[in-house]
């Protein structure tokens, strides 16, 4: 079996071809540089250039590569830059899938829960419609790239992900320095609800998701127990064995450190349910947060 992916330096990308590789998975990963290996092939999405020759034959695609949203502040150029990213390699990948004389029988394209804008309290599945705001409005144009491959004939799933906790990367690992130092605080209101899954169960769910021939549609990749800020930031002073701070940050601190990122993607949340996998049978690994921080830390 050969599977195709896209973003496979990132955490995720990273994760998910250990995990297939160990299990035998022939990889092929499509990179923006000079290949440097037989298991690479050059792509390069803002050009439209992508070699057919690399995905024919493959039996699975799993399409992760954007730019990084959370990791630097929201000017008005990085903002074009996380949309067109998105929309620029899902077109020109699909594009290419479609033209195959034998595509591939399932697509995995990246997407987030930000779908649906702030929810509140509100529980939400894949059922919801979508909410307003920059994140809503770059998913949408994200799976609206996706479309076409599904009226091709392919399978397609797009990931809804919430926040991925792992030691190695991502939004935990930069927070931990300053939970160690007994310095995390909830932000805002601490109201806000954080949709989060483990690295392990965001892995295992993809492959899931990658065998189950009645999955398709978006699938929110998340826990079945999201929690508000403030919970989660008890949490994670827990389990580093370390005080949280009393006091929450304010919510213009948080504005004038983090710019439009602050308001969308720290101060508002979403409730999200993980309905189309436990329809289908996925079993979670770390259905609780705190079992999830104890093992991925």
């Amino acid at each position: 079996m050969t599977t195709i992916v896209t973003g496979s330096s990132g955490l995720l990308g990273s994760a998910l071809i250990r995990s297939l590789r160990a299990d035998g998975v022939r990889v092929v990963r499509l990179v923006r540089r000079a290949p440097q290996s037989a298991d690479e092939s050059f792509w390069n999405p803002g050009k439209g250039l992508i070699d057919p020759a690399a995905l024919e034959g493959a039996e699975a695609v799993v399409h992760l590569a954007g730019a990084g949203i959370g990791d630097r502040r929201w000017t008005e150029e990085h903002r074009r830059e996380v949309l067109r990213s998105r929309v620029e390699g899902t077109r020109t990948l699909v594009t290419a899938l479609t033209r195959l004389s034998a595509p591939p029988a399932v697509l995995l394209s990246g997407s987030a829960v930000g779908y649906y804008g702030d929810t509140g309290d509100r529980e939400v599945d894949e059922s919801a419609p979508s909410g307003e705001g920059f994140l809503a409005e770059v998913v949408r144009a994200w799976e609206a790239e996706a479309e076409p491959a599904a009226a091709a004939g392919i399978r397609t799933a797009t990931l809804r992900t919430g926040l991925v906790l792992s030691g190695e990367g991502g939004m935990l690992r930069r927070v931990l320095p300053i939970f160690k130092l007994g310095l995390g605080a909830p932000l805002g209101s601490g109201r806000q609800y954080w949709s989060w899954i483990s690295v392990d169960d965001w892995v295992r769910a993809v492959r899931h998701v990658m065998g189950e021939r009645a999955v398709e549609g978006p699938v929110n990749l998340t826990a079945p127990e999201p929690v508000t800020n403030a919970a989660f930031t008890a949490a994670l002073a827990r389990a580093v064995r370390r005080p949280a701070m009393p006091l929450p940050v304010p919510a213009p601190v948080l504005r004038a450190a983090l710019g439009g990122f602050a308001q969308e993607g720290v101060l508002t949340g979403q409730r999200v349910l993980p309905r189309r996998l436990l329809d289908s049978g996925y079993a979670f690994r770390h259905i609780h947060l705190n079992e999830a921080l104890s093992a991925v830390l």
